[in-house]
Parts: C-alpha cells; sequence; structure tokens
C-alpha cells in the first residue's frame, strides 16, 4: 500500500473511530493503519493538526523528516457520511 492511500485509510477511519466512539470495529481498523504507518512505512509520528471547510493537514515524520499532506475534507468524511445512512450500521 502506497505511503498517501495509508495515511488516507488512516485519516478516514480516524474520523469515523472519532464520531462513532462506541464503534469497536473502527477502533480496531485505525490501530490496523496506525501499524501499517508505523511499521511498513516508518512513521514514527502522525497526527491532524488542521481542518477546514474544505482540507484536513495531516504533519508525520517520514525517516526522521518532517512533513504534511492535505487531504480533501468531503472524500475523508465520505466513509462516515455512508455509515451513518446505513441503518445496519445504525441499530
Amino acid at each position: 500500500m502506497k505511503l498517501q492511500d495509508a495515511l488516507f485509510n488512516w485519516l478516514q477511519i480516524r474520523v469515523v473511530s472519532e464520531a462513532r466512539e462506541d464503534d469497536n470495529a473502527a477502533r480496531e481498523t485505525m490501530d490496523f493503519f496506525e501499524t501499517i504507518l508505523r511499521e511498513d512505512h516508518n512513521l514514527s509520528h502522525f497526527a491532524i493538526v488542521q481542518t477546514d471547510d474544505s482540507m484536513y493537514v495531516l504533519d508525520y515524520v517520514h525517516e526522521g523528516v518532517s512533513k504534511k499532506q492535505m487531504f480533501d475534507r468531503i472524500s475523508v468524511e465520505a466513509l462516515l457520511h455512508d455509515i451513518n445512512s446505513n441503518p445496519k450500521y445504525n441499530s
């Protein structure tokens, strides 16, 4: 999995996990992507540092180098919207 894809997947599931605090599957999936980021991509730090109406901004450290990555807010929040729209996941 490419680094950008892993960051995006982690961010999407983190947004879901924060919005659905009792969703153990979301938390476990977030932990899975954190492992990928740390072990497969050698990130020592990654965090959401900014959000606004259009973007999420992540800071991360890859092999000792600080970097930033921006993601479109609508794309990031699409998974949460899909989950919340499905009655199967909202009982």
